[in-house]
């Protein structure tokens, strides 16, 4: 494996370049590919209930949103305390519970049955990637034992990941509830657009780019044995200087995620089976070239590093044999 990552040391990759590697890796190994579809049935299955779940509670949250009242064009006035009082009451009391166990499915089964997923696919896509040899059969990715430390370690690493996306996802969610369910009711839409936009998209991009790291801290858990802080700290050592491909990288997989949901919002897929099936199917495939991308973007980034660090250390070289040479 290291004499295979040796020769690949010196490919610099692009964005696009990782992508299409991701695709080769999962398009030209079909046992791969079959492999990670079967292993990833289980977050399919669940996904489809989730989905069902989140888009019936997005689309009335919206509902009540869209019965608060209009004001004139940037007249601020207080709006009428009826109507607001009681849109107030449907929020508390109607959809607390729903909330509360929409986050709870999103921060235990979800969560656990992707990290099942992401641990088949990094370890395979990574003995593809760096191993020459023949393909693996569907036999020997079956039997193949995982090392029980490295998984206890990769949970712990996944458990820091959750709380730091978590906090930002928050902060995305408060913004947009602050725009649509306060601000809005004040009449002048577009002077608090003008504000919340931009803290919205500057907070995506920090969300986008940390995800890059986040990604990449599990797949040091998984493939080096480094789990938590550690495995954290690597990944923005080894990310430096490359948070701009890494946030390309991201918003590729953020946009297909988000290009799947909001059409099926806008057509009530999630009335219909089908619509939602569809959907999943899509994007747990997407899911799949999403770790698999991560993990060609873990190594280029590593390869990278090392390069800097053995050129740091031969300047250092020359300047002590100069050094030296002049003192003689």
């Amino acid at each position: 494996m290291e004499s295979n990552l040796m020769v690949k040391k010196n490919q610099k990759l692009e964005a696009f370049d990782i992508l299409r590697k991701a695709l080769i890796i999962s398009a030209r190994n079909i046992n791969f590919f079959i492999f990670t579809i079967l292993t990833s049935l289980p977050l399919f299955f669940f996904l489809v209930y989730y989905e069902i779940f989140l888009q019936n509670f997005l689309v009335e949250i919206f509902e009540i949103v869209k019965q608060s009242p209009g004001y004139d064009y940037c007249y601020i006035i207080w709006p009428t305390g009826s109507l607001n009082v009681d849109i107030t009451r449907k929020l508390n009391k109607e959809f607390l519970d729903e909330l509360i166990q929409l986050c709870l499915l999103y921060l235990v089964p979800l969560h656990l049955l992707e990290l099942s997923t992401v641990l088949v696919i990094v370890d395979l896509a990574s003995k593809i990637y760096t191993e020459e040899g023949p393909m693996m059969s569907l036999r020997e990715m079956v039997n193949k034992p995982f090392d029980k430390a490295r998984l206890k370690g990769t949970f712990i690493t996944s458990v820091y990941v959750l709380f730091l996306s978590t906090c930002i996802l928050l902060g995305l969610i408060s913004l947009v509830t602050t725009y649509f369910v306060v601000l809005r009711n004040f009449g002048c839409d577009v002077f608090f657009a003008a504000l919340c936009l931009p803290a919205f998209v500057g907070l995506l991009a920090l969300y986008l780019a940390f995800s890059a790291v986040w990604n990449m801290s599990l797949v040091i858990s998984m493939l080096d044995g480094v789990h938590g802080t550690g495995a954290l700290a690597l990944a923005i050592y080894y990310s430096r200087g490359s948070e701009w491909r890494g946030l390309r990288l991201m918003l590729v997989f953020f946009a297909w995620g988000e290009g799947l949901r909001l059409p099926c919002l806008y057509f009530g897929c999630y009335e219909r089976e089908y619509g939602i099936v569809a959907q999943i199917s899509l994007f747990c495939l997407g899911n799949v070239l999403k770790w698999v991308v991560c993990m060609v973007y873990f190594y280029d980034c590593k390869n990278r590093a090392f390069e800097k660090k053995e050129c740091v250390e031969s300047a250092d070289d020359e300047v002590g044999t100069q050094v030296e040479t002049v003192e003689e």
